[in-house]
This record gives C-alpha cells, sequence and structure tokens, in this order.
C-alpha cells in the first residue's frame, strides 16, 4: 500500500460494521510512527461496491502503560458502543476481531480518508457546536488523550474522533485540547440525549450489556455516574487543578 486511500466505505452506513467483521484483508501496511503497532488494511467484501479500508490495532502490539490495563484496543471499541448508543456518530465504525488478522484480535476501525492538515485548531471555528459535543462526549468517556490531530473532517464535513484508547479509566483523567468552550451551557438536545443514557448504563441495561465484555464493572459504573453528574451540573467542566490537562504533543 503505497499511500493513504481517497476514498473507503461510507462511515455512516450501517452495513459497515458487518463488513469490518466477515471482509477478507487483501493488503496492509503499517503506519509509521504510532507509539503501539497500527496498520492500515485493505478489506474487500461481496456486498460492497468497493475495497475498504480499515485501522487494525492488535492487542499484541500494544506497549504496556503503568495506568491502564492491557488491551486498550477494547477501549476504541467501547468508544464506537458509546457514542451509537447516544446517537452522536462521533466514532468511525469499531469492532473487535481476531479471523483473519495476522497479528491476533485487536480492533479494527472504519478509515475515515481525509485532510490530515485540518486538525482541531483549524476546524474548531467553522465546526464549533460539533466540537461541544466531542468535548462532552470525551468528558464522559474521560478521554486522557485528545489531541487536535484525533478529530478527522471526512466526507461531507462530517467530524470523526479517532484514537481513543485511552479512555474509560475509573479515575478523573481527562486531557484534551478542546478548551475552549469549558463552563458553558450544555445545549439542551445533548443533555436529553445524555438523560436517555443512563437507564440504560443500570445493570441490566443495554449499553451496560454492550460495554461488559470490554470494560470492567468498575468502569461502567463511574461511566453512569459521570452521566449523572452532566445531568447535575449541565455545563462543560473546567480544567482540572492540580494535574495535567492537555495531552502532549497537541496533535
Amino acid at each position: 500500500m503505497e499511500r493513504f486511500p481517497e476514498q473507503s466505505w461510507d462511515p455512516l452506513d450501517e452495513r459497515v460494521p458487518s463488513w469490518l467483521a466477515t471482509a477478507t484483508v487483501t493488503d496492509g501496511a503499517r503506519i509509521p510512527y504510532a507509539s503501539n503497532y497500527v496498520f492500515l488494511l485493505e478489506l474487500r467484501h461481496d456486498e460492497a461496491p468497493i475495497p475498504g479500508y480499515a485501522v487494525y490495532k492488535p492487542g499484541k502490539g500494544e506497549n504496556p502503560l503503568w495506568d491502564f490495563p492491557p488491551n486498550l484496543y477494547r477501549r476504541e471499541v467501547a468508544a464506537f458502543r458509546l457514542s451509537a448508543a447516544l446517537g452522536w456518530n462521533l466514532i468511525p465504525p469499531t469492532i473487535e476481531r481476531e479471523t483473519g488478522m495476522e497479528y491476533g484480535v485487536g480492533s479494527l476501525q472504519s478509515y475515515i480518508p481525509t485532510d490530515y492538515s485540518s486538525t482541531f485548531f483549524e476546524l474548531r471555528e467553522q465546526y464549533a457546536d460539533d466540537m461541544r459535543k466531542f468535548a462532552l462526549f470525551d468528558w464522559l468517556s474521560n478521554n486522557a488523550d485528545r489531541k487536535g490531530g484525533h478529530i478527522l473532517k471526512g466526507v461531507g464535513d462530517h467530524l470523526w474522533g479517532i484514537d481513543n484508547g485511552l479512555s474509560f479509566h475509573q479515575e478523573e483523567k481527562l486531557r484534551t485540547v478542546i478548551w475552549d468552550y469549558a463552563g458553558e451551557a450544555i445545549a439542551p438536545d445533548l443533555i436529553a440525549d445524555v438523560e436517555e443514557l443512563i437507564p440504560t448504563l443500570s445493570e441490566s441495561g443495554e449499553t451496560a450489556a454492550a460495554l461488559s465484555d470490554l470494560l470492567s464493572e468498575g468502569e461502567i459504573d463511574v461511566l453512569r455516574r459521570r452521566a449523572v453528574r452532566v445531568l447535575d451540573e449541565r455545563t462543560l467542566p473546567d480544567p482540572p487543578q492540580g494535574r495535567r490537562s492537555y495531552p502532549w504533543p497537541l496533535v
């Protein structure tokens, strides 16, 4: 694979998760400069009109972290499932897959063709409302690594958030470049979405069940409590005091 592809499967197509799970891998290459093993794969599926591309993060390729358990790829999948439960379409379709994967089980995420020179810092003025939604999502998911280059503009000016592996920790770890809207009131429609989410995070709830094979019971419980806090406070959080609030590098 000589260069990044300019087109792939439409990530808003509801068939894509199924295609990711059953497609044949026909080509691939390691993405350079990543801290863990990350691959861009070409996929072909009989039902898809064109080849698709996906980012593969195998569990075996992760460098151990002192503050997160292994298998960060599961948190990539959890971020997609949480976004889907909220109805927000912020995270590209992401599945856990082992069959046909050269380095074993890992996450497979729909690739987003994009202009990589456009980061949060170039997009925030034009897409302020989308960035507010990302700020809320990252608070809910406790994202510890929202760099500017982790938000991509896809086809149709849809914004997508990638690299969500450092999320859902039980301890407060929010680190993000999106502090522009700190202290602002959260839009009523987003509050309503979070309100609908909370019952599904109960022990017998649908979203809790969808996350149960990816996160610990404690992590799901803290996620529910963060959602309740959103309803209690109804404003986006301020940067924390006493610890680092920005990721590094920023992009």
